[in-house]
């Protein structure tokens, strides 16, 4: 499912913030009118690619406060799993020191909702419901504006780690379109030129490279 131009799913879950704290019903609604949201999935707590993306993220998290963007991470684990994982140190496979929300999806249904898990629900010939596939998450990633709109979305399967830089760049190609209404064109950085969204606008570009 193409979620880009679509309100983002709404949820609300138990989450773990601040690297500890348990919270109920924590939902990606309060950013509406207040900040861009960058949402990711992960397959699993205590794996072994999903702490590399994680604590990437944390280490440009500056990064993404000053461009006023909220990151937030889920996965189907509990949060009790999550708040384990947050307290276990990085010599022995944690990810003690992040301090953005995870999100629990317990049941599945943010990761079905947002059309990331890894599987599916059907019946078997006794009418039993069974799973197949693994039931977790892809690492999907969604780029919700401020008015709560996915306006990118990245699909990767189970082995493959994200970028963050190109998480960051997407976010910045965003919201220089949104304040200035220039189009950004293919592998365009924060502080390059960007472009009209007209046939002279692209030639002008064209010309100057």
């Amino acid at each position: 499912m193409v979620l880009v131009g679509k309100k983002a799913p709404v949820f609300s879950a138990d989450a773990v913030i601040n690297g500890g704290e348990f919270v109920e019903n924590f939902s990606l609604e309060q950013f509406v009118g207040k900040k861009h949201v960058v949402f990711f999935f992960y397959p699993l707590d205590f794996t072994f690619v999903c702490p590399t993306e994680i604590l990437a993220f944390q280490e440009k998290i500056a990064e993404f406060e000053k461009r006023n963007v909220a990151v937030v991470g889920c996965s189907v684990d509990s949060k009790f799993s999550h708040w384990a994982w947050l307290n276990t140190e990085l010599k022995n496979g944690g990810i003690k020191g992040v301090k953005f929300p995870l999100v629990s999806d317990l049941t599945t249904t943010i990761s079905q909702n947002f059309d990331v898990l890894a599987g599916n629900f059907d019946y078997n010939e006794e009418g039993e419901v069974s799973f197949n596939g693994a039931p977790v998450a892809y690492r999907g990633l969604f780029l919700i504006d401020k008015k709560g709109v996915v306006r990118h979305q990245l699909i990767n399967d189970l082995p493959l780690g994200r970028s963050i830089d190109e998480a960051i760049r997407m976010v910045d190609a965003l919201q220089y379109f949104e304040e200035n209404g220039e189009v950004c064109p293919a592998n365009w950085h924060k502080g390059e030129t960007a472009m009209k969204a007209t046939a002279e606008g692209v030639a002008e570009y064209l010309s100057k490279k």
